[in-house]
């Protein structure tokens, strides 16, 4: 008499490794003899000699061990069959045919029954058994797989089961343990159900309408117009999309509004509720009331039917004039099939894009930048101009430095001489003074640093100055100011030597030229003239300078000496050398100057 059917535990985790053991128990808690000798093995020990071993025998490794629910796990067998129910209180029908799943879960030999559900049957289909061992005969036994076979009677809970067939894993599987799988047999059908399925003879219709059979085959069938109210007459009106519903279970309509997203008014999507709509009033006597709360179909001559809808067409409904401009795919089947209607092209409502108004940009009023200037037309909230950060990284702290000079009808505009900074890494100038002492100029900042346009170019399309614009005597206009380039910055050349490519070839050459007077200086003062010849000399021309008894200016020497040189060469010829110190009185003896000439000559030779 076992009650229990507890199973030991074989599958653990040790060290976070999933691994499987050997059950310690049996079945409900038998013992197991984990040395028992079978009788196979008993056979061999009587009739197997002794040998001679030498060391320790090795011991074979155990055999491993599955579960039951682990081999079988998923694995399913699975039979179709039927039973026959038995009906009491039908006069159509006596019993009923129920087709049915069984499933046979090889893990735990259990088995469950389930009924696939059909729509609208009555009935409470769906799992009819759970899922368990179940019971085979009263002495304790429960179904096998091996009970199982097609086109035979299985009794589970006094109601039998007709296995009929099977799928091709359970056939395989019972082939594989040697059981001779029986012949399909057909499933048999509910004779009530083929019944209901054969069509039915039309009975011969009355000429009235019978609006309860007009409910029965038309229900849930609508037709569905899409249409547009335009209300564009009254204060604030607007063109308003529609959807009009037609049922023709009971001859309603009903309007309902289309709102997009943000449109602004309220979400109250039915715009007329369902409701039969009249057409064509009966003359109204004049004490009728204009304002009744149902109409009759005394009152009505008219109502709106099927017939009274159509693409293009504007139809009024209380009052409101819609335009249909297009249907569903069932309306247009509806209206082919009944009125033979094939025309169904849409109308097109939507709304022509106004012309857009070309936008005039202003002329540029001279404060900052044509691009940042242009934001204030674009955007309520301008933006500063995009910049090129590449180029600004790649170019920083390159200034291109230029000498220029004013070009001006005024006297003492003459000599003032400005340092025009070329950034390299925006495009911008700026234009420093230096301050010259007792010239009644301050100096200083003359221009801010900010990008110049070009003359002629226009606000639309500005130009703006480019290194390749600066060569040596080239006008730059600023702002309404001219300014002669006389000199650059050793820099300049450099970048433009390394840069050649980038740059006009006139460019280069002109900012070479300037400079190739330089070089012969220096090549000069570096060429192999003696050191001490040349103090020599300059000892010679401080003691005649001494003999001198007027105090010497040197900064009014040298003020006079780049006053007369207007090239910038560093070079004086030999007359108006003369006549600079003659100016200031200075000494020029004709042996110092003899030697003065022959030392530069040999430095030149």
């Amino acid at each position: 008499q076992k009650t229990s059917f507890h199973r030991s535990q074989t599958l653990d985790f040790k060290n976070g490794y999933a691994f499987s053991r050997l059950p310690r128990e049996g079945v409900g808690g038998d013992t197991l003899f984990a040395n028992q000798l079978s009788q196979d093995e008993l056979d061999d020990l009587c009739t197997k000699g002794t040998t001679l071993t030498y060391g320790t025998v090795k011991r074979s490794a155990p055999s491993s061990f599955t579960p039951a629910f682990v081999a079988y796990d998923k694995k399913v067998l699975k039979f179709d069959a039927y039973f026959q129910e038995e009906v009491a209180i039908s006069a159509e029908e006596h019993y009923r045919i129920r087709q049915v799943g069984i499933y046979y879960y090889l893990e735990d030999d259990s088995m469950c029954v389930i009924e696939p559900k059909v729509k609208n049957s009555g009935l409470l289909q769906g799992k009819l058994m759970r899922r368990h061992r179940v019971p085979k005969n009263e002495q304790g036994d429960y179904y096998h797989w091996k009970d199982l076979n097609l086109g035979i009677d299985l009794t589970m809970y006094g109601r039998t089961y007709r296995l009929v067939n099977c799928d091709s894993f359970t056939k395989v599987f019972l082939e594989s343990q040697g059981i001779e799988v029986n012949p399909p047999e057909e499933m048999v059908s509910d004779p009530y159900t083929e019944q209901r399925r054969t069509p039915v003879q039309k009975p011969i219709l009355p000429a009235a309408p019978d609006p309860f059979r007009q409910f029965l085959t038309y229900d849930t069938k609508v037709l569905r117009f899409y249409a547009m109210w335009d209300d564009t007459n009254c204060a604030f009106g607007d063109h308003h999309p529609c959807v009009i519903h037609y049922f023709l279970a009971d001859d309603t309509v009903e309007v309902r509004e289309v709102h997009r997203r943000n449109d602004g008014r309220d979400p109250f999507p039915v715009l007329m509720r369902r409701q039969r709509l009249p057409k064509v009033f009966v003359d109204k006597n004049k004490n009728f009331p204009s304002c009744v709360l149902e109409i009759t179909d005394q009152e009505v001559q008219e109502w709106y039917s099927p017939k009274d809808f159509a693409i293009g067409k504007s139809v009024t409904l209380l009052g409101r004039t819609f335009l249909i401009y297009d249907c569903d795919k069932f309306t247009q089947d509806f209206y082919r099939e009944k009125y033979g209607i094939t025309d169904f092209q849409p109308v097109d409502v939507n709304k022509k894009p106004t012309e857009k108004a070309p936008q005039v940009i202003p002329p540029y009023n001279g404060f900052g930048i044509p691009e940042d200037s242009l934001q204030n037309c674009l955007s309520l909230f301008p933006k500063p101009p995009r910049k090129d950060i590449i180029k600004m990284l790649e170019n920083n702290l390159k200034v291109l430095r230029y000498q220029v000079a004013l070009e001006s009808p005024v006297p003492e505009d003459k000599n003032r001489r400005f340092i025009l900074s070329y950034f390299l890494s925006d495009d911008t100038i700026g234009i420093y003074e230096p301050p010259v002492r007792n010239s009644g100029i301050p100096g200083g900042k003359y221009l801010k640093r900010t990008k110049v346009t070009k003359p002629g170019s226009t606000p639309e399309n500005p130009i703006y100055y480019e290194p390749s614009d600066f060569t040596i005597g080239s006008t730059i206009e600023v702002f309404g100011h001219r300014f002669v380039i006389t000199d650059a910055d050793e820099y300049v050349l450099n970048y433009l030597e390394r840069n050649a490519e980038s740059f006009p070839t006139a460019t280069v050459q002109s900012i070479r030229d300037h400079f190739h007077p330089r070089q012969v200086v220096v090549e000069t003062a570096s060429s192999g003239f003696p050191k001490k010849d040349l103090d020599d000399l300059i000892v010679e021309v401080q003691k005649e300078l001494k003999l001198h008894h007027e105090p010497f200016n040197t900064r009014k020497f040298h003020e006079a000496f780049h006053h007369f040189d207007t090239e910038g060469s560093g070079f004086l010829d030999k007359a108006r050398f003369l006549n600079v110190c003659d100016r200031f009185q200075v000494p020029t003896s004709t042996i110092l100057l003899k030697k003065v000439r022959w030392k530069g000559c040999c430095a030149c030779g």
